[in-house]
C-alpha cells in the first residue's frame, strides 16, 4: 500500500512539475505554473515521507523546522529587489544538501562495497553539489556587494581553474574505478568546492544573469545525480528539469548578449576600459525637472527603459505612478524590457509586476525596437550597457554584437542615472553624450517622483 502512495504521488508530483514549467512560459499562467510546482513539492514530500524505508520522523522533523526557520525569514523579509540574491542562496543551500547527502551516502555504503554505477552518481552529485555551493555563494556576495562586482583575473587563471576541475574529475574517475579508496573522496569534495570559487571570480556582475542560470542547472543536475542514488524518480525528474531548463536559459541569456559560455566563463567581462577619448571630451547636456516634465506632458508615446538602476533606488512603485500619470495626460506608455536587465532572467518584470504594471504594458526587446523612431520620449531609469550604440559599431568595445535596444532612435532620450559612472561592462555608454539626450542625475526614486509631482501640478495649472 505505502509502495502504490508513494509511486502515485511521485507520479502526479512528476506531471505537475512539468505543467508548472510549462506554465512559467507565460506572465499570465506564471501564477498556475508556481502553484502547480507547490502543489508537486509537497506531494513529493508526503511521497517520500511514507516510504518504508522511513522508520522514524524525528531528524526529519528538526530539520524541517530548522529549514523553515531559515527559509520563511528570507521569503518574508528579503524585497523583490533582492530576488536574485535570494536566488543564489537558495541555489547553495539546494547544492550544499546534496552535496552532503551524497557524502553521507558514500561512507554509508563504502563498508560493504558500492557499485560503479552507483559510484559513478555519487561523484557526479558530490562534484556538482560542491561547485555549485561555493559559486552561489561567491555570486551572492557579488549580487549583495559583499564581494566585488568586477572581474579579478590573473596570469594564467584559466589554466589554473581548469587544472582544478580536470584534478576534480580525475579524482571522481579514480573513485569510480575503486570505490574503496575513500581517501580520494575528501580531495574530490576540496576540489570541488576551490573550484566553485575560482569559477566565479573572473565573472563580472554584467554576466550574473547568465551565471545564476547556469548555476540552477547544476543544482538541478546534482539533484538528479542524487536521484540515480537512491532510486528516487521524482527527484531524477526535478533535477532533470531544473538542470534542462537552466542551461536552455543560460543559452538563451548569452545569446541575448551576443556570447559564448566560454566567454562568459572565461572571458572576464566586466573590467574597467579606458575612456574612449573622443566619447568622454563629448559635452553632457543636463536637465531640470521643469524641462523634463514640459516634454513628457506633450509626449503621444512615452517608452520608458527600466534597468538595475531602478532596482537599487526600489523606484518601480514611483514608475507605476508616472505610468498612471501619463497615462491621464493621453500619451501611450510602453516598457522596453531588455533580457539581461538587472541582475537575473526576468529581473525587471519580476519588479514592475509587483508595482501592478499591466503585463500588456511590457514589451520584450524584438517587440519594441521598432517603435523607438516614433517615440517621442524614450525614459531610460537606470539602464547602461543594453542601451549603448558600441555593441553595434565598436569592435574593440568588450559588448560589441550584443543587441541592445534602439533607444538612440527616439526623438527625445532622458536618461536618469546618480552618476556617469560606467555600468557593469566598465565602459562609456555613447548613447549619454546624444545630441537628444537629456542627463537628469539624481536617485531614480526621487528623481521619478519629482517627475510626477511636476506633471501633475502642469496638469492641475492646466
Amino acid at each position: 500500500m505505502r509502495l502504490l502512495i508513494t509511486n502515485t504521488t511521485y507520479l502526479v508530483a512528476g506531471v505537475l512539475f512539468i505543467l508548472g514549467l510549462r506554465w512559467f512560459g507565460n506572465p499570465r499562467t506564471a501564477r498556475r505554473g508556481n502553484l502547480c510546482g507547490e502543489l508537486g513539492i509537497v506531494l513529493a514530500v508526503v511521497g517520500t515521507l511514507v516510504k518504508a524505508e522511513v522508520v522514524s520522523y524525528q531528524w526529519i522533523l528538526i530539520g524541517l523546522f530548522l529549514g523553515s526557520a531559515i527559509g520563511v525569514p528570507i521569503a518574508v523579509l528579503m524585497k523583490m529587489t533582492a530576488m536574485p540574491q535570494r536566488t543564489a542562496i537558495s541555489h547553495a543551500f539546494g547544492a550544499l544538501a546534496a552535496a552532503l547527502v551524497g557524502t553521507a551516502e558514500y561512507y554509508l555504503r563504502q563498508p560493504t562495497g558500492i557499485d560503479r554505477a552507483a559510484m559513478t552518481a555519487l561523484s557526479a552529485e558530490v562534484l556538482l553539489g560542491a561547485l555549485t555551493f561555493t559559486g552561489s555563494l561567491m555570486a551572492f556576495g557579488k549580487l549583495q556587494g559583499i564581494l566585488p562586482q568586477r572581474p579579478i583575473v590573473y596570469r594564467g587563471q584559466n589554466l589554473t581553474n581548469l587544472t582544478i576541475l580536470g584534478l576534480a574529475i580525475l579524482a571522481g574517475a579514480f573513485l569510480i574505478y575503486s570505490p574503496t579508496s575513500a581517501f580520494a573522496f575528501p580531495v574530490l569534495i576540496a576540489l570541488a568546492l576551490v573550484f566553485g570559487v575560482l569559477l566565479i571570480v573572473p565573472i563580472g556582475g554584467a554576466d550574473m544573469p547568465t551565471v545564476i542560470a547556469l548555476l540552477n542547472s547544476y543544482a538541478g543536475l546534482s539533484g538528479a545525480a542524487m536521484g540515480f542514488v537512491f532510486d528516487n524518480k521524482v527527484l531524477i525528474i526535478a533535477g532533470a528539469l531544473d538542470g534542462a531548463s537552466g542551461f536552455m536559459l543560460a543559452i538563451v541569456m548569452s545569446k541575448a548578449m551576443n556570447r559564448s559560455f566560454r566567454n562568459v566563463l572565461f572571458g572576464a567581462f566586466g573590467q574597467i576600459q579606458a575612456r574612449v577619448a573622443e566619447i568622454a571630451e563629448k559635452p553632457v547636456r543636463t536637465g531640470t525637472i521643469e524641462e523634463a516634465g514640459m516634454i513628457l506632458e506633450a509626449a503621444r508615446l512615452v517608452i520608458i527603459v527600466p534597468g538595475y538602476g531602478m532596482a537599487v533606488a526600489q523606484a518601480q512603485h514611483k514608475v507605476r505612478e508616472l505610468y498612471d500619470q501619463l497615462r491621464r495626460g493621453g500619451a501611450e506608455v510602453k516598457f522596453a524590457i531588455h533580457p539581461v536587465a538587472g541582475r537575473m532572467p526576468g529581473h525587471m518584470n519580476v519588479l514592475l509586476a509587483e508595482a501592478n504594471i499591466p503585463y500588456d504594458a511590457l514589451y520584450e526587446m524584438d517587440a519594441i525596437n521598432a517603435e523607438f523612431p516614433q517615440c517621442d520620449v524614450a525614459l531610460v531609469v537606470g539602464a547602461n550597457d543594453i542601451t549603448n550604440p558600441a555593441a553595434r559599431h565598436d569592435r574593440a568595445s568588450p559588448i560589441f554584437g550584443m543587441p541592445i535596444l534602439d533607444v538612440d532612435a527616439a526623438r527625445c532620450i532622458m536618461v536618469i542615472k546618480r552618476t556617469m559612472a560606467p555600468g557593469f561592462a566598465g565602459i562609456e555608454n555613447e548613447l549619454y553624450y546624444d545630441d537628444k539626450t537629456m542627463m537628469l542625475f539624481g536617485d531614480a526614486r526621487a528623481v521619478v517622483s519629482d517627475l510626477v509631482g511636476e506633471i501633475s501640478r502642469a496638469a492641475a495649472a492646466a
